[in-house]
């Protein structure tokens, strides 16, 4: 099992500066040492996730590269000039690549064709995750892990990541000196430098309470640009908004959809989550709140998508119904009598996927 005893020293210089400052603070020394005796017994147990967790200088790295010298110590990857999606092994399918993507929180195609020094600290974050994640045959040590994001990013990213790394059977140790992270992370176990405390892993992700409420056409500038079609919005669109923690989140947008066949058919318009809330599975439950809303009321309600992660959760939700596979539909150039939008912004260029609510209302 990891377990260890060692010393690690520090060869002090003798320069100026420092023998004015060993004789300002009385520190006659030649060397420092620091005497480690730590002990994380996860042999016994299946694990996926662990974290290493403490205050800044008291040796988490140094814990992990003495422990675990066989793991790979992520320290990052070469980035090109051209989009990040050419960086990832070549032997990856564009499909793998995207899935991977849109599993660690980030899905967003219109910043998928960007090179990786023009993301946001968040972004890289995830990015780099999805291709460690599934280009190391070896379980991986990532060190500062979320140090360089915002607080409420390195939540619902950890929780999006842990979900992604169980799913490939994939083991990585993160390394941070952020206690934050760990009830969101939901780590198979932990190791508390501070304490030299070793656990198997015990908290679990809060409950994420979601407010929905009707917004206003004026609000859709706050999603517009995350949108990874056509930033139009139609303005005889019903629109919904979700709410964390009083801040809007996500938004959900509803069109009346004239059919020859079929009545009282509503379509989402416009379904967006917010980059740093994605990956947790907040627009499924949002859609399926939405959807559940117009069914009470008598009415079929679909969905055209394109969108990866959509597809992905709409497949394996078992309250819709796949109307049509990924297909081209459409002639290109043509306008829209809905939104007055040429068939571009919808589907004759791309592959879309229909699917229509049936289920019951799925819980926040």
């Amino acid at each position: 099992m990891p377990s260890s005893k060692f010393v690690i020293t520090t060869k002090v210089p003798k320069t100026f500066r420092v023998e004015k400052v060993k004789g300002m603070f009385d520190v006659d020394k030649d060397e420092i040492i620091k005497e480690f005796d730590v002990n994380i017994p996860i042999e016994s147990k299946k694990w996926n996730v662990g974290l290493i967790v403490g205050a800044s200088g008291s040796g988490k790295t140094t814990i992990a590269k003495n422990l675990f010298k066989d793991y790979l110590l992520f320290s990052g990857f070469e980035w090109s000039k051209d989009s990040f999606l050419d960086d990832f092994q070549e032997d990856l399918s564009p499909t793998k690549i995207i899935e991977s993507l849109s599993k660690v929180g980030f899905s967003s195609p219109p910043d998928w064709l960007k090179p990786f020094n023009v993301l946001s600290n968040g972004q890289k974050m995830r990015v780099e995750l999805a291709r460690i994640i599934l280009e190391s045959e070896k379980p991986f040590i990532y060190d500062e892990f979320t140090s360089l994001v915002d607080r409420q990013v390195a939540k619902i990213g950890s929780f999006a990541i842990s979900k992604f790394l169980k799913k490939e059977n994939k083991q990585m140790i993160a390394v941070t000196c952020h206690y934050d992270v760990e009830e969101w992370l939901e780590p198979d176990w932990v190791y508390n430098v501070d304490l030299q405390e070793f656990y198997w892993g015990l908290l679990r992700r809060p409950t994420i309470k979601v407010n929905i409420r009707k917004a206003s056409s004026i609000e859709w500038k706050e999603y517009k640009q995350f949108h990874y079609l056509d930033a139009n919005h139609n303005n005889a669109a019903h629109r919904y908004v979700a709410e964390i923690n009083g801040q809007s989140v996500a938004w959900c947008s509803i069109l009346h959809f004239p059919h020859p066949f079929i009545k009282n058919m509503k379509k989402v318009h416009r379904l967006v989550v917010k980059p740093d809330y994605q990956g947790i599975g907040l627009g499924a439950k949002f859609l399926d709140c939405i959807a559940d809303l117009y069914k009470q009321q008598n009415n079929r309600f679909s969905i055209v998508t394109s969108q990866p992660a959509i597809v992905f959760s709409l497949i394996k939700n078992k309250r819709w119904f796949m109307v049509r596979k990924p297909s081209r539909v459409g002639k290109a150039g043509k306008s829209s009598s809905i939104t007055g939008m040429t068939s571009k912004a919808f589907s004759s260029a791309r592959l879309t996927t229909s699917f229509e609510y049936t289920g019951q209302l799925s819980e926040l």
